[in-house]
């Protein structure tokens, strides 16, 4: 293992990154401490209710940016690498074992032995690779997708697809039924992040032959627990997969992804035995639910973000001074205050503080009702105008209640002469008109999901993401050459100072609204044991038991 550890060297970025809080998994007993399990008087078996606030909109990994996909996905799938319980730290996954060269260019794993798919067939170094394949290449047979693009978040990760320019990876060379080796064209300095995140989860070969597109409703890997069934808008059930690799787990027979989108419904399920776990708890329950000995409060790392995002494409906010007007015309404080009951803060900028190259220098927009009109007449509105808000008809960690924040930011635009009209779509199809640029306004939120401010910053700000997981439709030459530049750096310092420099720029041309940072609370009955929260907010539940 003569370079196994190489990348706390090239890539200490898991190290730098480690968020504080997110040793802090609940803020009542430890579960951590818990998951030992010595004290649990459990039993192997049951069926689990996981209650969410809206469904899935896609089962095959790499082709979904949406939070509630990878929370299931990451039950079925697995990558090459996992995360630790707890933080972005990295352990073997499929791969045992890792070595990169010393130029940071050859990364070579090795991958665990008898391992097998749901469907039956082997685990080995081809199916990784036609799975990579598939992701970079838009003509690939097995790459699918039914919104008209295909795996952004490769792209993103990556660097682009296949015959781009900015392309890092260059070869793949399997090397042995067990070994496989990645060839790239220049260093990539979140490279083995990218190999714990769930969008790179490897599905079965022979399931992407026999279903073609709609692999996506049909996951077949190699996971804790195998796919049973998709009730649209319902539930997802998954089961446990007897000849997992890890011995002795899962220990649930089944789980059960169950749609309530209603956030006081969830709880109130929860409280009558009909569920086990909620995420997307409201803040003000949270108080509620810690005083309650049937049930158990957790909350997950300050890892995400809640914006009001622009269309920077379409009138009127193709004009950088009514963008600067809205952001100064909204009361984030408000917005902490009333709705987050002390879990959150006001965001300044799109990345949360504690990552590398957090840029705390950046002002950011004061809540200033007369610079927002002054700026509104600098722009020729001075008599007012109307646009239309996309409202969130779920509620994600980011943002819990977001109907009361689309009336917040009504009431607020409404007081500078700004009539704002509120668009609600379901889930599914929010996501898939934004993307395609429907909106003027829309709200969102973003989680981190490898620990690298690069997924918050390119995601959704890059001008090459357009369309996909930049819904503000946002470019800027030199904001892109700076991400560019701090992708490929493998010196930390110089890759927090290009983020730093890009945030800057990112405020003044204000393509959204960043308003909050915001400590996700979630709950369980007191029967459920063993279960730690992610800060990515998709968690394996392969150890989870119910108490007896």
């Amino acid at each position: 293992m003569k370079h196994k550890f190489l990348f706390f060297y090239v890539f200490g970025l898991a190290v730098l990154l480690v968020l504080a809080a997110c040793n802090d998994s609940s803020n009542n007993d430890d579960p951590a401490a818990e998951a030992e399990g010595n004290d649990v008087e459990a039993a192997d078996g049951g069926v689990l209710v996981f209650a969410r606030g809206g469904d899935s909109e896609s089962l095959d990994p790499g082709s979904t940016t949406d939070g509630e996909s990878s929370r299931v996905t990451r039950q079925i799938l697995e990558g090459l690498l996992e995360f630790d319980k707890e933080s972005f730290d990295l352990k073997p996954g499929l791969a045992h074992d890792w070595d990169v060269s010393e130029d940071g260019l050859t990364y070579t794993f090795q991958l665990e032995e008898g391992v097998k798919f749901h469907d039956g067939t082997d685990f080995n170094a081809e199916a990784v690779k036609i799975n990579f394949e598939r992701w970079a290449d838009p003509d690939h047979e097995y790459a699918f997708s039914d919104a008209g693009y295909v795996y952004s978040m490769y792209g993103t990760m990556f660097g682009g697809f296949k015959g781009d320019e900015d392309h890092v990876i260059e070869e793949i060379n399997v090397l042995g039924d067990h070994e496989i080796e990645f060839k790239l064209s220049q260093p990539l300095g979140f490279f083995l992040q990218n190999m714990g995140m769930t969008y790179f989860s490897i599905t079965s070969p022979k399931a992407l032959e026999e279903y073609g597109a709609e692999i996506n409703e049909h996951p077949v890997g190699t996971g804790p627990f195998k796919f049973v069934s998709w009730q649209k808008d319902d539930s997802i059930v998954v089961e446990k997969f007897e000849d997992y690799r890890k011995e002795g787990l899962p220990k649930l027979d089944q789980v059960i992804f169950e749609v309530i989108p209603d956030n006081a419904a969830r709880l109130i399920a929860l409280k009558a035995g009909e569920i086990d776990i909620m995420d997307g708890l409201n803040p003000d329950d949270a108080a509620g639910v810690e005083a309650d000995e049937n049930l158990q409060l957790y909350t997950r790392a300050e890892n995400n973000f809640g914006y009001v995002g622009f269309n920077v494409e379409k009138a009127p906010l193709d004009i950088k001074e009514v963008r600067q007007a809205i952001n100064h015309a909204i009361d984030r404080q408000a917005i902490a205050d009333a709705l987050y009951a002390g879990y959150a803060n006001p965001a300044v900028n799109p990345l949360p503080p504690g990552y590398l190259g957090y840029n705390d220098e950046v002002p950011g927009y004061d809540y200033d009702l007369d610079k927002a009109k002054a700026l509104l007449k600098e722009a020729g509105f001075e008599d007012g105008l109307e646009i239309e808000l996309w409202t969130m008809p779920v509620a994600r960690p980011y943002m819990p209640d977001p109907e009361t924040v689309s009336q917040i930011v009504q009431n607020n635009l409404a007081e500078v002469g700004i009539d704002i009209k509120i668009v609600r779509e379901e889930w599914a199809p929010y996501l898939e008109k934004t993307m395609e640029g429907e909106h003027q306004m829309y709200m969102l939120g973003w989680s981190g999901t490898n620990g690298d401010p690069d997924y918050f910053l390119s995601s959704l700000l890059h001008g090459s993401n357009i369309g996909t997981s930049n819904r503000s439709f946002y470019a800027n030459d030199e904001v892109d050459k700076l991400l560019d530049a701090a992708k490929l750096s493998v010196d930390q310092d110089e890759r927090a100072d290009f983020y730093k420099q890009a945030q800057a720029l990112i405020s003044e041309d204000s393509p959204m609204v960043t308003l909050v940072h915001s400590t996700p609370v979630m709950a369980t009955t007191n029967q459920v044991k063993n279960y730690v929260p992610h800060p990515s907010t998709s968690e394996s539940l392969e150890e989870v038991v119910l108490s007896k």
